[in-house]
């Protein structure tokens, strides 16, 4: 029986699709959730030009569709097939082995990119644990994506070979310019990976010790910590936020900036949101400016973390006067009482201050952190527009950057992650 046998017999939704045995030396499997994607052989000649990693890989397409799905998209579906294969055909040469598993319309319940991300992963599991290799390597991407040609490498050389490491949020760059689609798409677009890279910097900036890019065409887990996480959820959006927290908390997750994953700016009717839904919204909607959180809501969470060493043996008394002191936006989201029993609790399932901070936390974790914003957000403070947001958070943090302009703010923020 091997290491995770009988984890899908329990959790698998679906018996082995691919009846072809992986090869002993495969290392890494990426997944890819394929839903009228007619296109889909761009992704492949971006991966086929990959440099060659020193183990074995294979790369799994799921085309999937909901139940009730109409003739065209079905079409296309079938149409996605039929170019896989023709793809691999033509390219029996290439280095990784290709597979289409065809999901027909399903009447399962939920069906969406969760469960095909799922689907495809738990295929990836079974296939390792077909050879024996927990540590093998299960990557996301989607079908619209370009990758950089060290991109097996990386993640070969970067996680794969360290058994230090369990899994990792890749680095990715949206394309901000071309003639694939109008300008403003391209705009859009800039507007919405400088209000992620804000997020992800004010969240840094407050303290959190989790920070991460949680997007589902970038990042890898290993076959075991996989299992360990639960599997990918059902969700038919924000799977791949909702999963990636189960792995951060966990020693080994890392930010992998080797190599870049370079997602599409398209609109997509696919999920209710996320990239390509919000790009749908604002094409609909012709905006002149994207408005995301306030700096002040990540100033008002620097206050609260910062002073977290000072609950660790402070007295119920020291606890509210130092709670009386929060600012409005704490208070309206956090009630005294419940402060103090958790912290309390807390204290009882800890015995020094590391592993006190690592609990509170677990508590106080993004999905936390994401309520709290929309929270006070909802009558305290006023969205602004993303640059305006961008540019002030660099000012707090000591970066004196003059341009205000969305596109140049951008290339700055990614330079942040790309360097850090």
């Amino acid at each position: 029986m091997g290491f995770a046998s009988t984890w899908l017999d329990k959790r698998a939704l679906f018996p082995e699709f691919i009846k072809q045995a992986p090869d002993e030396e495969t290392g890494i499997i990426v997944i890819v959730p394929a839903f009228c994607e007619p296109g889909i052989t761009d992704l492949l000649n971006s991966l086929a030009s990959c440099d060659e990693p020193d183990c074995k890989t294979e790369v799994i397409i799921v085309v999937n569709s909901p139940a009730n799905e109409n003739e065209e998209c079905i079409r296309i579906n079938e149409l996605c097939v039929m170019n896989i294969e023709s793809w691999r055909e033509k390219h029996s040469d290439c280095f990784f082995r290709l597979f289409a598993v065809n999901i027909i319309p399903t009447s399962l319940s939920g069906w969406g990119v969760g469960l095909a991300r799922k689907t495809g992963m738990d295929e990836a599991v079974r296939r390792f644990d077909m050879i024996g290799k927990p540590e093998g390597v299960i990557v996301n991407l989607d079908a619209d994506c370009q990758v950089a040609k060290n991109y097996f490498v990386s993640l070969n050389n970067e996680l794969l070979k360290r058994s230090d490491r369990t899994g990792c949020s890749v680095y990715f760059e949206h394309p901000l310019s071309g003639s694939s689609y109008s300008f403003n798409v391209y705009n859009y677009i800039t507007w919405y990976e400088l209000h992620l890279r804000y997020f992800l910097q004010g969240i840094k900036y407050s303290g959190f010790p989790y920070a991460f890019q949680t997007v589902g065409s970038a990042f890898a887990v290993k076959a075991l910590q996989y299992i360990k996480a639960g599997g990918m959820n059902r969700r038919q959006a924000g799977e791949d936020f909702y999963f990636i927290q189960k792995l951060i908390p966990e020693d080994g997750y890392f930010s992998l900036r080797s190599t870049t994953v370079y997602p599409s700016p398209r609109e997509s009717f696919r999920v209710p949101f996320g990239t390509g839904a919000t790009i749908q919204k604002l094409t609909d909607g012709n905006p002149d400016s994207f408005v995301t959180y306030n700096v002040k809501a990540f100033k008002e969470l620097h206050l609260f973390f910062e002073t977290i060493s000072l609950y660790y043996n402070c007295s119920d008394a020291e606890l509210e006067k130092n709670y009386n002191c929060f600012p409005r936006g704490l208070r309206s989201f956090v009630d005294f009482q419940e402060l103090k029993e958790k912290i309390l609790e807390i204290k009882r399932n800890t015995s020094g201050l590391g592993s006190f901070k690592k609990r509170f936390f677990g508590w106080f974790n993004l999905f936390k952190i994401v309520k709290y914003l929309n929270r006070v957000h909802e009558d305290i403070f006023e969205k602004v527009p993303v640059n305006e947001g961008a540019h002030e958070l660099l000012h707090i943090i000591g970066v004196d950057f003059n341009s205000k302009e969305s596109s140049d703010l951008l290339k700055y923020y990614r330079s942040m992650e790309k360097d850090s």
